[in-house]
C-alpha cells in the first residue's frame, strides 16, 4: 500500500519528528548550567536541545505543507535543502539520548508506552481518517505499513531495540554505512515497517549513539556558526541544479536504486552522497540552534504532540483539495501555508494538548507490567533513614 502525500508517483513524504528523549530512555544527566531547568523526576532538561527540537519540527511541518504545492522552483528548491538535514538532525538527537537503553524492565516499559502504543493508536486514527475523512470505505487498518510520517516511530522502535548491539561491536558507524548500502540495493525489503529507511537513516542513529556531550560543544563554535552559511548557500545551489536530474525518493530513503529507477551501482553511492550532505547540513543546523532558554524552549518537550498531530491538518487539506487552490501557488499564499503550518504545530507542542493527550501518546500503563523487584528494592534502600544503614554503608543507586 502507497501512503504518498505527494503528487510525485512513488515519493512518500517522511516526516520525523519525533521526540528524542522523552521515549524509551532517560535523559542523561548534565549539571546545572545555564540555560538548563529541572524537568519532573529530578532531572536536567537542556536548553539547547529543546530548542533543536522544536525547530527541527516546525522544519517538519513546514516541510510537509510544502510537499503539497511542488510545482514552483523555488519552493522545490527549499524544501530538497529541509529535506537534506531535519530528519537527520531528528535521528541522531534520538540515538544520543538513546546511549544508556538497554533491555531492563524500565527501559522497554517506557519503549513500549512511548513509542509502540502512540504509533498503533495513531495508525488506526489515521486509517480511519482515511476511510471516512476521504470516503474510502475499503480502506484496511494495518499496523505493517506505516501511514504517512508514522513511520518513524517503527524505525526508532527498530533501532532502540538493537542500541545493545551498536554499544557492543567494535566499530558501529562503517557497520551501519554497510547496512544502508545493502538496504539501497535490495529493493525486495518491501514496504513492511518502512525497513528500507530504517536501513538507509541507521547511520544517522549509530552516529548519535556515539557522540559525547563535548562533540555538541565544537559544534556550538563560533567558527562552525560561520562556516555553516556557505555550506547552506552550496546546499541551495545544488538542490537548485539536480532538481531535473535527481529524484526526491533519494532524500526520502524509502525505496531502493531499482524502485527509483537506476541501475543497482547507484544505491550506494547515492545513499553515501546524500547521507554525506546531510551529515554537513544537520552540523550547520544544529550550530544555529540558540543553547540559551528561548520563549520556545519548553515546547520542545512536547514535539511528540506536533509530530503526531500536524499530519491530520495535512491530510486534510489533501482529501479537501485544499492545495489546489490557484492563490496557493503565488508568493503570498506560500508565506501564508509557511506560517500557518508553523503556527499550528507549535500549538499542538504546547502543554494543554500536551494534557489532553497524554493519556495516548505517553501513558503510564502501570497496570500492564510487572513489578521490576530489583528496582523497588533499590528505591527502598535509598529511602531507608540513614541511622538504620551500617557504618560507611553506601546506597546501591
Amino acid at each position: 500500500m502507497t501512503n504518498s502525500q505527494r503528487p510525485y508517483g512513488n515519493s512518500r513524504t517522511p516526516l520525523p519528528p519525533a521526540q528524542a528523549p522523552a521515549n524509551g530512555v532517560p535523559s542523561p544527566r548534565t549539571p546545572p548550567q545555564e540555560g538548563t531547568r529541572p524537568a519532573p523526576g529530578g532531572r536536567q532538561r537542556d536548553a539547547y536541545f529543546d530548542n533543536a527540537k522544536y525547530l527541527a519540527i516546525v522544519l517538519v511541518a513546514v516541510g510537509h505543507a510544502w510537499g503539497q504545492i511542488l510545482d514552483d522552483g523555488a519552493v522545490e528548491t527549499a524544501y530538497r535543502v529541509v529535506y537534506l538535514f531535519h530528519m537527520p538532525a531528528f535521528i541522531l538527537i534520538s540515538g544520543y539520548f538513546s546511549r544508556g537503553f538497554d533491555m531492563g524492565p524500565r527501559h522497554v516499559q517506557r519503549l513500549i508506552t512511548g513509542v509502540v502504543v502512540p504509533y498503533a493508536v495513531f495508525e488506526t486514527a489515521y486509517s480511519l481518517f482515511q476511510r471516512y475523512g476521504n470516503d474510502e470505505p475499503g480502506h484496511g487498518i494495518t499496523l505493517l505499513d506505516p501511514t504517512y510520517h508514522l513511520w518513524f516511530l517503527c524505525a526508532l522502535f527498530v533501532w532502540r531495540l538493537t542500541t545493545p548491539i551498536w554499544k557492543a561491536i567494535r566499530h558501529p558507524l562503517p557497520v551501519s554505512l554497510v547496512l544502508a548500502a545493502l538496504g539501497s540495493v535490495s529493493p525486495q525489503i518491501g514496504d513492511d515497517l518502512e525497513l528500507q529507511r530504517v536501513l538507509q537513516f541507521l547511520p544517522f542513529f549509530v552516529l548519535g549513539l556515539t557522540l559525547r556531550p563535548e562533540h555538541f560543544r565544537m559544534v556550538k563554535r563560533r567558527s562552525v556558526r560561520l562556516l555553516s552559511v556557505p555550506v547552506f548557500l552550496a546546499a541551495t545551489a545544488v538542490a537548485w541544479w539536480t532538481m531535473p536530474y535527481m529524484r526526491l525518493g533519494w532524500l526520502y530513503h524509502s525505496d531502493g536504486a531499482a524502485e527509483l529507477g537506476a541501475p543497482w551501482w547507484a544505491g550506494p553511492l547515492m545513499v553515501f552522497g546524500t547521507l554525506a550532505g546531510s551529515l554537513l547540513t544537520t552540523v550547520c543546523f544544529l550550530a544555529w540552534v540558540p543553547r540559551r532558554r528561548m520563549w520556545f524552549t519548553a515546547l520542545g518537550a512536547g514535539t511528540i504532540y506536533g509530530y503526531l498531530l500536524h499530519a491530520f491538518l495535512v491530510r486534510a487539506g489533501n482529501y479537501t483539495d485544499f492545495y489546489d487552490q490557484p492563490w496557493l501557488h503565488e508568493p503570498l499564499g506560500v508565506l501564508g501555508l509557511t506560517l500557518f503550518a508553523a503556527a499550528a504545530v507549535t500549538l499542538l507542542c504546547t502543554r494543554p494538548v500536551q494534557r489532553a493527550l497524554r493519556c495516548v501518546v505517553e501513558p503510564r500503563m502501570a497496570w500492564a507490567f510487572r513489578r521490576d523487584a530489583g528496582e523497588a528494592a533499590r528505591v527502598r534502600e535509598q529511602h531507608r533513614p540513614a541511622e538504620v544503614r551500617a557504618p560507611g554503608e553506601k546506597v546501591s543507586v
